[in-house]
């Protein structure tokens, strides 16, 4: 291997992010415990505890699956929080009120998720309004949807043992939920990296105007990427429901901003063109980690601010996450210069 391949494999976004991770969960693993529902103290890396990693972090984690191809195509969904919430209070409903079975509740849920993605589509591709706009007006009418079907007050609950297995047991040795992540997480992999429609969302966020003279159909492939984003909210909400064993108008509160930190922080460029669903896979678990190993350690506990802290680091690390791309670019620059200096002397 070449030295110049080296260097770029060593400073890759993707490898040092790695590293990031491998250091937080060294530092709790040897700083962080806490208290088990039987009053034992146990470590962070018990393998509970990273099972338990594995449970919260889904449904974030799935909306920042949701949201790569978004980003890719140099766009942004903030209302993925806000219709998770207003996907778990329906599929209650249906079920619950309605009366109708789990998987019918189900499948209408996610046609429900894929019909609010094709209001944020319609708008954005139909009427060439810009995302940030329209998501952060379909964020308040998802989540203000809840708040009036709920009152406000409504909790759905009771749920049957058997839906509540996806989100509370373990299969094959792993929490269920982890299974149904690894499957959209290898389909929304395949789709970005393996087919015409991955290279179609890279040309449509980096040169959109270049992408239509070519014959691209750019309008259907950034509508297909926000009808994605909605189907896959959706099945967090169900995820999220069966984990909890409830369904509620705030549900998902916070979640686009740390399932938008997650991409960002995995490589994926904001202005588009750029960026890897293995590095959003990254990004999710470092922030599942640092969330997690917070609320092992003792100084943490004393204080009780487990909750404002990760929110405040979380806040850092989109501005760490957002100026690492220039950084990295300076200094993969920097270096060959150095190297050959002395030659030059």
């Amino acid at each position: 291997m070449s030295p110049s391949s080296w260097k770029s494999r060593l400073f890759r976004h993707e490898t040092l992010l790695l590293l990031v991770l491998v250091a937080e969960w060294v530092f709790f693993y040897h700083y962080g415990t806490t208290t088990n529902r039987r009053g034992v103290v146990v470590g962070f890396g018990t393998l509970d505890r990273q099972f338990d990693i594995l449970r919260h972090s889904c449904e974030i984690g799935l909306l920042a699956l949701a949201l790569t191809p978004v980003i890719l195509t140099a766009g942004i969904d903030l209302s993925v929080g806000s219709l998770l919430g207003l996907c778990a209070i329906l599929f209650g409903k249906l079920w619950h009120d309605g009366g109708l079975p789990v998987p019918f509740a189900a499948g209408l849920t996610l046609l429900i998720g894929a019909v609010a993605g094709g209001l944020n589509a319609g708008l954005i591709t139909g009427l060439r309004l810009p995302p940030l706009i329209v998501t952060l007006g379909t964020y308040s009418l998802f989540r203000g949807l809840a708040e009036a079907i709920t009152h406000g007050a409504i909790t759905y609950t009771d749920f049957p043992a058997g839906f509540l297995f996806f989100g509370q047991e373990r299969w094959l040795g792993l929490p269920t939920q982890a299974w149904l992540f690894a499957a959209v997480a290898l389909g929304v992999w395949l789709l970005v990296h393996r087919s015409v429609f991955g290279r179609s969302f890279r040309a449509a966020g980096y040169a959109p105007e270049g992408a239509r003279y070519a014959g691209l159909p750019v309008e259907r492939r950034v509508a297909l990427v926000y009808i994605l984003a909605g189907v896959i909210a959706a099945l967090a909400a169900i995820i999220y429901t069966a984990r909890l064993g409830q369904a509620k108008a705030d549900a998902g509160t916070g979640y686009e901003l740390f399932a938008i930190t997650a991409v960002v922080l995995g490589g994926t460029s904001i202005f588009g063109g750029s960026g890897s669903v293995t590095g959003t896979l990254l990004g999710v678990a470092a922030i599942a980690v640092l969330k997690s190993g917070l609320a092992t350690l003792p100084a943490v506990i004393r204080l009780n601010a487990a909750e404002e802290i990760a929110g405040l680091l979380t806040g850092a690390l989109l501005l760490f996450a957002l100026a690492a791309g220039p950084l990295l670019r300076r200094l993969t620059t920097l270096l060959p210069r150095r190297s050959r200096s002395p030659q030059a002397r």
